[in-house]
């Protein structure tokens, strides 16, 4: 049996599954249950993994400082109060630590903004060789609560349920499944929700989005899949909720920037990353000059709202290059016309980021006859180990769109890897099956250490 372990009647202590380094407790032999203070307390899961996520304002003198915690329910339990009244809480276990020692209790929810003791330790969570002194205070180490403004400045390093929506219009596609199965692994609760079905009540002190008549709950954190002819009201409900404080896993003007090729390119050119040689028109008749500043032909010519290689065609001599560019402008289009890197050979490299890290990249191949090395367009894919200078200018690419997660397209030229594309949504199906990583789980990990838990500090 190890040494006794005693306590006063009030003592520090930290609950660090539920990232709270410092808490005062009232020790109270007379209550069986302990009590922790939560409020908006907002239950969420499925019936067979129930979990609930509540706030606690640790400090009773600093309402300020709010902590966003999650944990897996374990039960449901009717608990009377000193004045008679009984109350249905929740029912959640967490390790506690006191001075040097370490152990699980169970502890219920409850709202005690109006008590100085954000939790209460009742008998039931007394181990055997703990003794109270009840005349005494404080005989364990004493915290402080500035330790809430090192968690807020650091990466979350424990690991709480975290409640995530996925924007989409397709949620049984082989990326958003994949992403679902990866934070469910995990502990997670991950939600479709339709992109258009989506609706918004923009005001200055509540802004909500509402979905079927109702407002959506609070997500800790939202991954945003939007196709591209819902780009611009996608990027709408992303805002809003930027809004909310929610973490999106892109944000609006990052998906923004990727979107519209012709800024993209422009920035790119800003932060001097090589790409193909690029003119852009619109009503401008000097036909010969656009070709001319493309490198004169071949050349590909492009729809700015062109995706997943729609809308792109390679004009191979200068008289078909200028009857393609004068169907687009008699279509009132938008384009843009590039050098076509002839010894690329069809192929070109995606490369994934995830945090400012390539975490796979895959070399795509396109089919026999075809120049488009898109996998929709029946592109092939093989793993590939990429160059240094290929490595630094996806992660150059994805950091100057402001993009936490992208997929960076890249053409092996002569002189350098030049970027064809930055994809703020990128397809998960052909990097996981040509290289058998878990990308999922990495953009899974990398919202748990961002999504922040200390509201404000």
């Amino acid at each position: 049996m190890s040494e006794d372990f005693s306590l006063g009647w009030e003592e520090w202590a930290a609950l660090s599954d539920l990232q709270l380094p410092a808490v005062k407790v009232k020790v109270d032999t007379g209550a069986k249950t302990s009590a922790l203070h939560a409020v908006a307390i907002e239950p969420f899961g499925s019936e067979g993994n129930p979990q609930v996520r509540f706030i606690i304002r640790p400090d009773s003198n600093d309402p300020s400082l709010e902590v966003v915690c999650s944990a897996k329910v374990i039960d449901r339990r009717v608990v009377t109060s000193s004045n008679g009244l009984g109350e249905n809480r929740f029912v959640i276990q967490t390790p506690i630590t006191i001075g040097e020692r370490t152990w699980s209790i169970e502890v219920t929810l409850t709202n005690r903004e109006s008590m100085n003791y954000r939790m209460l330790l009742g008998r039931s969570a007394l181990r055997d060789d703990i003794s109270i002194v009840p005349s005494q205070s404080f005989l364990q180490p004493q915290l402080d609560y500035t330790a809430y403004k090192k968690l807020r400045r650091r990466k979350n390093t424990k690991r709480r349920p975290l409640r995530i929506g996925i924007l989409t219009q397709e949620p049984n596609n082989y990326s958003n499944r994949s992403m679902i199965a990866a934070a469910e692994a995990r502990g997670h609760v991950i939600e479709a929700i339709a992109t258009s079905r989506c609706y918004m009540d923009i005001n200055s002190h509540k802004p909500e989005v509402f979905y079927d008549g109702k407002a959506l709950p609070r997500y800790d954190a939202i991954i945003p899949r939007i196709g591209s002819r819902l780009t611009f009201y996608g990027m709408a409900v992303v805002r809003q909720f930027e809004s909310m404080g929610v973490y999106c896993l892109n944000s609006a003007a990052g998906i923004g920037r990727s979107r519209d090729k012709l800024l993209a390119h422009q920035i790119l050119a800003q932060h001097h990353l090589g790409m193909p040689n690029t003119a852009f028109a619109r009503s401008s008749r000097d036909t010969k000059g656009i070709i001319d500043l493309a490198g004169g032909s071949p050349v590909v010519v492009k729809l700015l709202e062109s995706t997943q290689g729609k809308g792109v065609v390679l004009a191979q001599t200068r008289k078909a290059a200028t009857a393609l560019i004068d169907a687009f402008r008699g279509l009132d289009a938008n384009f843009l016309v590039q050098e076509f890197v002839k010894e690329a050979s069809g192929t070109d490299i995606r490369c994934f980021v995830v945090d400012g890290k390539v975490v796979g990249s895959i070399k795509r191949t396109a089919q026999a006859g075809e120049f488009r090395s898109n996998i929709h367009q029946g592109g092939s894919a093989a793993k590939v180990r990429l160059t240094k200078a290929e490595r630094q200018t996806a992660v150059k690419s994805a950091r100057a769109m402001g993009l936490n997660v992208a997929g960076v397209d890249i053409l092996q030229s002569e002189t350098g890897p030049k970027v064809l594309e930055v994809n703020s949504s990128p397809g998960l199906q052909g990097i996981e099956t040509a290289t058998g990583l878990d990308i999922a789980s990495f953009i899974i990990q990398f919202i748990e250490a961002n999504v922040h838990t200390v509201l404000k500090s």
